[in-house]
């Protein structure tokens, strides 16, 4: 995973053109992890629980 504009990460295999990639930051909100287009940044990010973020990232790497 690489870090972009300061606390976003994305995954290591992306583009580095931005691609079509999905970018996380670690929760500042308890229990929640936002998620964000890579394309589309100014737009207000997807928030998850983090249970269900977890269970996404792990069935990826499945």
């Amino acid at each position: 995973m690489t870090t972009t504009n300061g606390s976003w990460i994305k995954s290591s295999y992306s583009a580095g053109n931005g691609g079509q990639c999905l970018e996380w930051a670690p929760a500042k909100r308890k229990g929640t992890v936002p998620v964000r287009d890579s394309k589309d940044t100014d737009q207000a990010p997807l928030r998850f629980s983090t249970a269900a973020w977890t269970t996404f990232v792990s069935a990826m790497k499945h």
